[in-house]
């Protein structure tokens, strides 16, 4: 499984980078706009939702468990200082997918408690699209935290997060991640569309072969 997670440059805006991903063979998308109005937000997520709608993908809202009914979203991501995993659960119902961010065993057992549908965990490397950066994970941080959720009797999804690259998804799916989120990668490739396109591929040859 692969994850977009939206961003801007200089020459996209957050709509085209889902658009990209999603014509890149992408079918699970966040919005993430950290700095932008809630006005803003909302005219993005209804164009979003009718992207995810023509491609049949997945439409993932950040922070704002309060506009995911409003926009039509199918779920929303809680980072380490937004509501609660279990409150929005509360609010939203049962239906409505939700992830919660994750850099500890500890983080990955309380949102496992608290019904989360998966947990972004990381970050695997440093990157430059996310401030205020929780300590590096690296390989060996997901592998002790398969081995730690293994010995707890604890499974959900786990996606990779953070400065990852097409080279690093063979190594991450061998630690026994469910997947990986992407944003840069894609975004800074020459082609946004080819390279989502390649990461695809490559996810799909690593998820073939571990299933052999």
């Amino acid at each position: 499984m692969i994850q977009f997670i939206s961003h801007y440059t200089d020459h996209y805006s957050y709509l085209d980078s889902i658009r990209m991903a999603l014509e890149g063979g992408c079918r699970w998308v966040q919005l993430r706009m950290k700095e932008a109005s809630r006005e803003e937000i909302v005219r993005t997520g209804h164009e979003v939702r009718r992207l995810c709608d023509a491609y049949g993908a997945t439409f993932i809202i950040d922070d704002h468990v309060e506009l995911v009914r409003e926009i039509r979203a199918d779920g929303v991501h809680l980072g380490q200082k937004d509501m609660p995993v279990g409150q929005a659960r509360d609010i939203l119902g049962d239906k409505v997918l939700i992830g919660g961010t994750a850099n500890t065993i500890e983080e990955v057992c309380r949102h496992y408690h608290q019904t989360a549908d998966y947990v972004g965990c990381g970050p695997f490397r440093f990157t430059t699209t996310k401030k205020g950066l929780a300590p590096v994970l690296g390989l060996e941080g997901y592998r002790d935290i398969v081995t730690k959720m293994a010995e707890q009797g604890i499974s959900i999804p786990l996606i990779a997060i953070g400065g990852i690259t097409a080279a690093d998804i063979p190594d991450i799916m061998q630690t026994g991640m469910s997947g990986i989120a992407v944003s840069g990668a894609v975004l800074k490739a020459s082609s946004p569309v080819d390279e989502m396109k390649r990461l695809m591929d490559i996810m799909k040859t690593v998820e073939n072969e571990n299933r052999q």
